[in-house]
């Protein structure tokens, strides 16, 4: 009778090579995306929100800077360090 075989696909070995950043490089590049989206969104968004009470002001300028950091901006900066450290392996 023949032996079953795994099939369980084993991870690349690059993958292997490049470790998660640790939590003070996560806290780098998040203040990088964080300090370039309040850099470009203050001057876009201010002029239309400058009336408004500090708050409000404050709330809409979050509102469109944290979602865009959180979902574009710094998982960006972590495929570029990725590729980096393979290429410097």
């Amino acid at each position: 009778m023949p032996t079953a075989t795994s099939t369980t696909p084993t991870p690349t070995t690059s993958a292997q090579l490049v470790p998660p950043p640790s939590v003070h490089m996560r806290a780098l590049l998040t203040w990088l995306a964080v300090f370039t989206a309040l850099t470009v969104a203050q001057p876009a968004i201010g002029p239309y929100v400058a009336g408004f009470p500090i708050l409000l002001r404050t709330l809409v300028i979050t509102g469109i800077v944290v979602p865009t950091v959180v979902y574009a901006l710094v998982p960006n900066l972590l495929k570029v360090r990725t590729a980096a450290l393979r290429r410097l392996r």
